[in-house]
């Protein structure tokens, strides 16, 4: 068994990795594509490699042979063959120039611009199938050649970009582009149709082609060997090298590139996140038919103006336009408010970063808060008369202790800050998952008026269940106040869909109310099943995500990696934070029931 690499092209669309090198140096953690291709081959004794190089091929050569020699190659043979036309040609062009090679032995065939594990070499030669074409189920971040398969395994049809279907994915395998061909399949059929196609077409084409013409002349002719979209990675720009160095990290780093996305993770379609919060029930499927069914022209019209997204926003939470901004995700109103923001502000920690990082005119005061994190009205109360406090930040429920101060216990603060002139800055993004008897907005046109010195934001990305619509609100008494903020937004901060989910959402209010109820139900569960687990502490929470803390030879830090690596599940690990020093805190977000208990018998299995 040999391996054929195509490594002649150009790799334009990398831009600065390709510049002075191929495409199979750009490096992925600290190793290039090539040494990660040899190594793999190495790994599987296989003899013979031989690569077809092209753009840059000195260069190419003259890594590879400062990189590898014959103790570390194990006995493997490396031979080049160059594609001077390579700028003028494509892959089938160089898959020609080594047509006579793959009529010598049977032939690994791949693609240098891929990262793979070493399994999926180790698959092919272990399969008694003599020729494969390695797939991987269709997933929504995959773009190229797709192919059909039958309940065998034989390919059925191999799909071009024209003939794709987004309707019909889930029936979908993207090729990796790495096969193996028989000498008999390449001799007796590849060859003579690649020949062929190349007369008939000429040289700028692509060698799948040939596959797509064999396929359809024969379903049984070249099989697909499944593997799942974990193991390997297509690298065509930056963005992809970006994910493959996610997917191929490994241990803290891993961690840490993955923490600093701050989302995206539907490129990671199997890693589970309980790390960042939303709704798990809710919206519910009606609604997103009713969005899809407007997809086109929401695609395609510009939203309106401040103005209407501030009376659509007023209709929902029953507060006048005047007193309603409608913000680019919460985010972007904390951002606004933050610029404006002077004076003493008094912070319970732990908190959201977000505020205290935006507050960045003003002094901050530490609220203390007690040893399980909790404080209460009272607590804010005399700190704020102590330290002379112009505002109060209180996150409620808090983030990411959990604690909660009732209605009453609030309206009563509201009261005592207002004879001092004191703001607060009330945020109630998780306000609606609180258990059913004690939930609360203060969201509300008399609410407003009766305490001129409430500011409330809330973040509907976190409670609606919509954070890819990034929607969020701030409100108070205060018109010029709010002036001030939607001067300091662009006109169009918020997009069409955004706009739209605003104006049909009082339709499922009602099921938004029964999913905020679920998600108390769930909570309640997972808090008693996470309390079974030996050295782990679980604090109160009315949010949809739970605070706990590891003891005995547990570190979260080491749980967070373990959890990544093994499980595929991410969690937050609050190391660093203010308050958590020491690594044994971690904070859970509340999912549905089934995915819940995935993570309590991962919790259960890792935890000593």
């Amino acid at each position: 068994m040999q391996a054929l690499m195509l490594a002649a092209g150009m790799g334009k669309r990398l831009g600065r990795y390709t510049k002075n090198a191929t495409k199979c140096m750009v490096p992925v953690n600290g190793k290039t594509l090539i040494e990660y291709a040899i190594e793999s081959l190495v790994q599987n004794n296989i003899k013979k490699m031989i690569i077809v190089v092209g753009y840059k091929s000195d260069v190419l050569f003259d890594f590879i042979h400062s990189k590898f020699n014959e103790s570390n190659l194990n006995g493997m043979e490396i031979e080049f063959i160059e594609n001077k036309v390579f700028d003028k040609t494509n892959n089938i062009y160089s898959l020609y120039m080594a047509a006579n090679k793959l009529c010598e032995d049977d032939t690994i065939l791949l693609e240098s611009d891929l990262i793979f594990k070493p399994e999926i070499i180790s698959k092919l030669l272990n399969s008694k199938d003599p020729n494969l074409a390695v797939v991987s189920h269709f997933e929504s971040w995959m773009d190229g050649t797709c192919t059909l398969l039958d309940e065998n395994n034989n390919i059925t049809g191999i799909l071009d970009k024209a003939h794709f279907n987004w309707f019909e994915t889930e029936n979908y395998y993207k090729t990796v582009n790495i096969y193996k061909f028989s000498k008999d399949f390449s001799k007796n059929y590849y060859v003579p149709f690649l020949e062929a196609y190349q007369k008939a077409f000429g040289k700028n084409e692509y060698y799948e082609q040939v596959l797509k013409v064999l396929s359809f002349l024969s379903s049984s002719t070249l099989k697909g060997l499944p593997v799942s979209g974990d193991d390997w990675y297509e690298i065509d720009d930056p963005a992809d090298l970006a994910i493959a160095e996610n997917r191929f990290a490994t241990g803290k780093e891993k961690l840490t590139l993955l923490q600093h996305r701050f989302g995206g993770y539907w490129r990671f379609p199997q890693l589970k996140d309980y790390c960042y919060l939303v709704n798990p029930y809710f919206p519910p499927q009606k609604m997103i038919d009713e969005l899809q069914a407007s997809f086109k022209t929401l695609l395609t019209q510009y939203p309106s103006g401040a103005a209407q997204q501030s009376l659509l926003a007023g209709k929902i939470y029953n507060v006048l336009p005047e007193n309603i901004v409608v913000g680019n995700g919460a985010a972007e109103l904390i951002s606004s408010l933050g610029e404006k923001l002077t004076g003493k502000v008094g912070v319970p920690y732990p908190t959201f970063n977000e505020y205290p990082e935006r507050f960045k005119n003003a002094e901050i005061i530490p609220i203390n808060t007690k040893e399980d994190f909790s404080y209460s009205a009272d607590d804010i109360i005399d700190s704020a008369k102590k330290n002379n406090l112009n505002t109060v930040l209180l996150i409620n429920p808090d983030n990411p202790s959990g604690n909660f101060i009732k209605k009453s216990d609030l309206e009563r603060m509201l009261t005592e800050l207002e004879k001092t002139n004191t703001t607060v800055f009330f945020d109630e993004s998780f306000i609606d998952f609180a258990d059913k008897e004690i939930r609360y907005s203060m969201l509300n046109q008399d609410i407003l008026e009766a305490h001129k010195n409430l500011i409330v934001v809330k973040s509907i990305s976190k409670s609606y269940g919509v954070p890819g619509l990034r929607l969020g609100v701030l409100a108070c008494a205060d018109t010029e106040y709010i002036k001030i903020i939607k001067k300091k937004n662009a006109i169009w901060n918020i997009n069409s869909f955004g706009e739209y989910y605003l104006q049909i959402y009082e339709k499922y209010s009602k099921t938004y109310s029964a999913a905020c109820d679920s998600i108390a139900n769930e909570r309640a569960r997972f808090i008693k099943e996470l309390s079974t687990i030996k050295n782990l502490k679980v604090f109160p929470s009315q949010a949809n995500f739970i605070l706990c803390k590891l003891s005995g030879e547990n570190y979260s830090d080491k749980l967070a990696v373990e959890l990544l690596e093994k499980c595929n599940i991410y969690i937050k690990d609050l190391t660093g934070k203010k308050c958590f020093d020491e690594p044994r805190y971690i904070r859970l977000a509340i999912r549905d029931e089934n995915d819940n208990n995935v993570l309590i018998n991962a919790l259960k299995d890792l935890i000593k």
